[in-house]
């Protein structure tokens, strides 16, 4: 009877520690959901302000965090008057290049529009779709795929 009880303690500590060790290894990667947070692909207009935004899958839909770094680009460009921006619109591999390309048009467009509800003139920003031509990351795993679906603000001049 006492072996039964420490077997089935044994089992649940096992189990119990394979359930945490998931959890911070989800953490670790970089996802909030199926939407990357991390860092190992952003790069930075300028000190403090990175050059792009993630989006979850099938969506344009801008996230708080994405929203913050708009927010970031925003003062940054109201500081550098004559500087243009293309908005880079990107997808994952997955779904047809069509698909894609109206995908990553919409994200472009989404961050387009959110940098001129901060005062950023239209006239400044183009937008651009690569669809899942240009993925920052070639793999085809989750955390690829979070890398790719986004939208990248670069510098004309």
């Amino acid at each position: 009877m006492i072996l039964n009880t420490n077997l089935k303690n044994i089992f649940l500590v096992v189990f119990t520690t394979l359930i945490l060790s998931a959890c911070s290894t989800a953490k670790k990667s970089g996802l909030d959901g199926d939407v990357y947070t991390g860092k190992e692909t952003v790069k930075y207009l300028a000190s403090g302000v990175p050059d792009r935004v993630f989006f979850a899958t099938n969506k344009s839909s801008l996230t708080t965090a994405s929203r913050a770094t708009l927010r970031k680009q925003a003062t940054y460009l109201r500081k550098n008057k004559k500087l243009n921006v293309t908005i880079e619109g990107h997808a994952d591999e997955r779904g047809t290049r069509e698909y894609n390309l109206a995908l990553g048009e919409r994200r472009a467009n989404a961050a387009k529009d959110y940098l001129m509800t901060y005062g950023i003139s239209g006239k400044r920003i183009s937008t651009i779709s690569y669809g899942k031509e240009k993925p920052v990351n070639p793999g085809s795993s989750a955390l690829a795929w979070s890398q790719n679906r986004r939208a990248v603000t670069v510098k004309v001049n």
